[in-house]
């Protein structure tokens, strides 16, 4: 079967429907002028008998009156009087041709009150058929009226030829305009299949469907408005994809690069070489680990990366980062200030690789003898975790995107240190899987660092009271901290 475009369809179902209203509208209009007139006439037809029946004179003793009928009031009427013998006693004058036959047998057979139209030599007539009795209920005779239904008939053939013709006219007339209204409403689509056409046989996403300032927001409009919107996603995703196999293949590049140098080294010096060994192998850790990166951000993107959710003490996993960032510290001051007790529900490996990620971060951009200071607190039904350095800072317009996969804001620095720029990308999809988010300020002052805030929302607080009451002779704040770098910090402890 060929396909039958939208506008055709459209056009036909428009057509049908006014087709089958103006049907029915018709047919009711049919029935009332025809119901209408068939009742007036009936009136007349009685009204024209009961004329008759009130010239018969009954008298107790002699036999009833009843002089002829001549003539009736208006001359399209007919009218007999006939003999319960079945000898036609006395008709009008206008009926001379059918003065011997009744005009309704059937109706005078029966003996009943009747009406029925019939066909008396060609002659299409209303025919009122009614026994007339004595107060004893004697049959003395009975009455037939008649007149003609040609005008009648000549009124339902012009209604009938102007509701066909107006009708057709009408369909054709809706069909028309129903099309061109079809066709300009549907234009859209056409633009939007041409543009979705170009766009794969140009591989280009940067094309969008025109839209004219001002238009009318129906539908279509708003269709058109989704694909573009569409559109610019599309080519949003493909843009940072492209820019993601450049820079991953950009930083597998230089390790790469690193170790085909060592191995023609060794080659050339015909034997192993302990700094062209370790260079190699810290090029091939360095691959490794971007490579789990790249893996961890995949699996996170799509849905697939493994939560094993469970009851999370904040400060406790708070203090085994403290003693951990210690160790990785390098001349920074690590630094406690306020803590209180949070418990979450989530993965607490993968809660601290985000925050060891922020951690390692703060002091990777933290010079010598500046300062770090992890805090957590708790903000209604949120934990919010707080990691401020003292570092260079980052410039208000790299805000945005330092959670982008390989954006950094100072490049040549980020890459001296060796980072590729996965660790904020990993840590803000962690977050986000644990229902939370990241938040970062920071001028771009050195020396006023940034500030990366961690919220995590609470555990149910009936859990939380179940997980904390054992703690309570012993609050967090209280805890001295043996392993503190400065006295400033244990103190605050």
């Amino acid at each position: 079967m060929l396909p039958v475009p939208l506008r055709v369809r459209l056009t036909l179902w428009y057509s049908l429907v006014l087709a089958g209203i103006l049907s029915l509208f018709g047919l009711a209009v049919y029935i009332a002028l025809v119901t209408r007139l068939t009742s007036q006439i009936d009136i007349t037809l009685r009204e024209a008998a009961d004329t008759i029946v009130d010239t018969i004179e009954v008298d107790p003793i002699l036999p009833p009156s009843m002089p002829p009928v001549g003539k009736l009031g208006l001359p399209g009427l007919y009218a007999q009087v006939w003999r319960p013998n079945g000898t036609l006693h006395s008709a009008t004058d206008n009926l001379s041709p059918y003065t011997s036959d009744p005009l309704d047998a059937e109706a005078l057979a029966s003996g009943r009150t009747t009406l029925r139209n019939v066909y008396v030599s060609e002659a299409h007539l209303r025919v009122l058929t009614l026994p007339i009795y004595t107060y004893q209920g004697e049959l003395i005779a009975y009455v037939q009226t008649a007149t003609g239904l040609q005008s009648v008939d000549t009124v339902k053939q012009i209604l009938v030829l102007v509701l066909v013709v107006g009708g057709c006219v009408a369909v054709m007339a809706s069909a028309t305009v129903g099309s061109l209204s079809a066709g300009r409403a549907l234009r859209p689509l056409n633009t939007i299949t041409q543009t979705a056409l170009q766009i794969t046989r140009a591989d280009d996403l940067s094309r969008r469907i025109p839209l004219p300032p001002g238009g009318p927001r129906d539908e279509v409009s708003r269709l058109a408005h989704a694909f573009n919107e569409s559109l610019e996603r599309l080519e949003k995703l493909f843009n940072a994809q492209r820019r993601f196999l450049a820079d991953v293949s950009h930083e597998l590049r230089t390790p790469l690069t690193a170790i085909r140098g060592n191995v023609d080294l060794l080659r050339r010096m015909g034997g192993a070489d302990l700094t062209s060994l370790d260079a190699i192998q810290s090029e091939a850790e360095r691959m490794s680990r971007l490579v789990g990166d790249i893996l961890l951000l995949a699996q996170a993107e799509t849905g697939n990366l493994p939560l094993v959710k469970a009851q999370v003490e904040l400060d406790t996993l708070l203090l085994e980062i403290f003693r951990e960032a210690q160790v990785l510290s390098a001349g920074v001051n690590i630094h406690i200030g306020e803590i209180d007790q949070a418990l979450v529900l989530g993965d607490r490996d993968r809660l601290k690789q985000l925050f060891l990620n922020l951690v390692s971060n703060a002091l990777k951009f933290t010079p010598e003898g500046g300062r770090v200071t992890l805090g957590l607190a708790r903000v209604n039904d949120w934990a919010r975790l707080t990691i401020a350095d003292t570092g260079s800072g980052i410039p208000p317009a790299d805000l945005p995107r330092i959670f982008e996969r390989f954006y950094r804001a100072d490049k040549a620095r980020s890459r001296a240190l060796g980072g590729a720029g996965l660790g904020l990308s990993i840590a803000q999809r962690i977050a986000h899987m644990h229902g939370g988010r990241i938040e970062v300020a920071s001028d771009g002052v050195a020396g006023h660092g940034t500030t990366f805030s961690v919220w995590l929302p609470l555990a149910p607080t009936g859990m939380a009271l179940a997980q904390t009451a054992p703690h309570k002779a012993m609050p967090v704040k209280t805890r001295p901290f043996p392993f503190a770098k400065s006295g400033e910090a244990a103190k605050k402890g």
